[in-house]
Order: C-alpha cells, then sequence, then structure tokens
C-alpha cells in the first residue's frame, strides 16, 4: 500500500476526469483540502468555467474519494517549520508538505514550481504513478 497526499490541483483533475485510484493506493490530505476545493469550484462556477451542476458534481465526485483527512496541531507544527524553512508567506502549501512528512509516501502535485521547492524535503510523485500508469 502506498499513501499519496494531494492537493487541489490534484483532486480537481481527478475529479475532471472521474479517474479511478488503484486499491492499493491511499490517499492523505490536510483538512484544509475540504475548503480550498470548495472555494476553486465556487469561483469556477462564478467565472462561468463551469456550471454550477458541474462544480457540485466535481466536490461530490472528491466527497467520494476513500481520502484521509488530518489537521491536527503536529500537522500545524510542522507546517510551520516547513514555511519557516522554505520562506514562504503563508503555510496552506507547507501543510500539503508536513502531510507527506508525517504520514504519507509521496506528494503529487501538477504545480512544478511547488514540486521543484519540496523536492528536498519530500519525495514527489507524478499524476501518472498515482493512477497507476507509470
Amino acid at each position: 500500500m502506498t499513501r499519496y497526499v494531494i492537493g487541489p490541483d490534484v483532486a480537481l483533475r481527478l475529479a475532471r476526469e472521474q479517474a479511478e485510484i488503484p486499491a492499493e493506493h491511499r490517499l492523505v490530505a490536510p483538512a484544509l483540502i475540504r475548503s480550498q476545493l470548495n472555494t476553486l469550484l465556487f469561483r469556477a462556477m462564478k467565472e462561468d468555467a463551469l456550471t454550477r451542476k458541474e462544480a457540485r458534481e466535481q466536490l461530490d465526485y472528491v466527497h467520494a474519494l476513500a481520502m484521509r483527512l488530518l489537521g491536527d496541531r503536529v500537522l500545524q507544527r510542522t507546517a510551520w517549520d516547513v514555511a519557516d524553512r522554505l520562506g514562504w508567506v503563508d503555510t496552506y502549501d507547507a501543510e500539503y508538505v508536513a502531510v507527506t512528512q508525517l504520514q504519507a509516501d509521496a506528494f503529487v502535485t501538477l504545480d512544478d514550481r511547488l514540486a521543484r521547492e519540496v523536492a528536498d524535503l519530500v519525495t514527489v510523485a507524478s499524476y501518472d504513478v498515482l493512477l497507476g500508469d507509470a
């Protein structure tokens, strides 16, 4: 069993593609992913990039994923340390790195810049690896 941390970018791509996660993979994320996804899909609807129905279907897909959500004090402290070490101005991305350090085998992101910045702290895996295609 391999545990992957996914960010909202990956969750939305999974939802758009209605992708199936291999049974041997487990998903993990910080609890903040719920609010981020809600905001991203609401914004997409307001910008007419998605209909209300499409946005809600994507949100329902993500809610149905078997994904462990974390948000405890240890995670937040670790995220604080990660953001401080990398010189970031907030801890949002650092929460994903912290969850990876504490609970997962690899972090999956579609953001190449973020992947490069955290490569010394965590293993970064590709979207294709998550789907079992690589």
